[in-house]
């Protein structure tokens, strides 16, 4: 009795003696189904890497952008690994606020990622954020519905188009809203759809002068057709409704169509979640002739705050969940069709992936299709397509976002909106110094 109390003893010590040495790094992200969901696995990294333990802070997109910027930039020290968009890389990577990601491991294999989305996580050739998945934006769309419409969906409709079908769609008796589209407030949501919206319509933030645009016609047409596509066709309390809840109300069938995020497409054809999963139809964002897509362009990915005192642990967790492997570990464990989209030439290479995912060459052709170094039909001074790459764009993103969602809801008018964005632009670029 003794030695089997001497052994517990000795084998607890040693256990504390291992938790004390264990280094354990903190990781902020989002909570959407594909991080959730790596979260689950990370038993596969923690079994590798048995000195590392991993603490998470999950929260909603806007809390998670305003948690970990305000962290960064007061040099906080609170994470050691930031979930963080395409638009924060360049900008923070030139404030030496982000280490280089250039330990990532020989079989990593950083050439594999799809040019598109590395060019926009990397400055003068280091890359600064690796991705966890990839995105544009496109239409999804209920086959069954189009086809009770007595319509057929084109591979590329025009915004004309969308507005028919959504008409047609609509059935208020029987809960199915003809489209579905952001409201919330916030530059990573609402404006995220409106700005790609908007280029479509020839709308643009600013001139090549910084002059904001919002005075101007394309963005009364972009706005107006927005509210008023809502307004008739669009579920009710759409001002409050950001990609989570529209994502619920499509797998809930309440949805005729959808444009939003391609990585969307994995959920709404998953019949575990959807309800609507065999009748999920694809196309790109729909244009007006003019030249662009409403589409976007778009990763979340892995990046390490240059203050963290546990840069090797952090890089290695961030190998490890953009690696081949996470993806091949997901396949095993959910099927092809759930892996992380949008990052990887050689998924859209995989025959597996190909026949498992419907959406899969929708997908490429929706994030190549986006050119966020010529965004806009008139020239511009800025790149980014569903946001405008400078710091100031954060907050006044957001303001914008307040307003436009305050005109779906009616609390004011279109026309009452667009000035009050144009005010608020014209206040940041003039005290930011890019017009007197």
């Amino acid at each position: 009795m003794k030695l089997r109390t001497l052994t517990l003893g000795l084998l607890s010590a040693s256990t504390l003696a291992f938790a004390a040495h264990a280094e354990s790094i903190t990781i902020a992200t989002v909570n959407n189904g594909d991080m959730v969901r790596m979260q689950k696995l990370t038993e596969d990294f923690t079994k590798a890497n048995p000195d590392i333990q991993l603490n998470w802070v999950t929260l909603e997109e806007n809390v998670l952008r305003e948690r970990v910027t305000t962290d960064i930039a007061t040099k906080g020290g609170q994470y050691d690994v930031m979930t963080i968009g395409t638009y924060e890389v360049p900008i923070w990577a030139k404030q030496s606020w982000l280490l280089p990601l250039d330990k990532l491991g020989d079989d990593y294999d950083a050439k594999d990622i799809i040019p598109a989305i590395a060019g926009g996580l990397s400055v003068d050739g280091k890359l600064y954020a690796a991705p966890f998945y990839g995105e544009s934006s496109f239409v999804m769309y209920r086959k069954d519905l189009m086809e009770k419409a007595g319509l057929k969906m084109p591979d590329a409709p025009t915004w004309d188009f969308i507005k028919q079908a959504a008409d047609k769609m609509t059935d208020r008796a029987n809960g199915v809203n003809g489209v579905c589209l952001r409201g919330k407030a916030g530059w990573g949501e609402n404006m995220a759809f409106l700005t790609a919206m908007s280029n479509s319509f020839g709308a643009r933030w600013f001139d090549e002068n910084w002059k904001p645009q919002f005075d101007q016609p394309e963005w009364k047409n972009t706005l107006q057709f927005y509210v008023d596509l809502m307004k008739a066709d669009g579920p009710e309390g759409a001002s409050s409704n950001g990609f989570n809840e529209n994502l619920a109300l499509f797998q809930q069938g309440k949805c005729g169509m959808w444009i939003d995020a391609t990585v969307a497409a994995s959920f709404v054809s998953d019949p575990k979640n959807s309800t609507v999963a065999d009748k999920v139809g694809y196309a790109l964002a729909p244009d007006n002739g003019l030249g662009k897509r409403g589409n976007w362009l778009w990763a979340w990915s892995l990046a390490i705050p240059a203050g963290t005192q546990k840069a090797d642990a952090a890089e290695k967790f961030v190998s490890w969940a953009t690696s081949k492997h996470y993806a091949e570990l997901v396949a095993s464990k959910e099927g092809w069709a759930n892996v992380p989209p949008g990052t990887r030439s050689s998924l859209y290479a995989n025959a597996e992936y190909q026949k498992a995912a419907p959406f899969a060459k929708m997908t490429l052709d929706s994030i190549n299709a986006a050119d966020p170094t010529h965004p806009t039909v008139k020239p511009v001074p800025y790149v980014g397509v569903q946001f405008v790459a400078i710091p100031e764009f954060q907050g006044l993103g957001t303001t914008v976002g307040q307003l436009f969602s305050a005109a779906l809801a009616g609390q004011s008018s279109v026309d009452d909106a667009l000035k009050q964005a144009q005010d608020a632009a014209t206040a940041a670029m003039t005290e930011g110094g890019y017009i007197k």
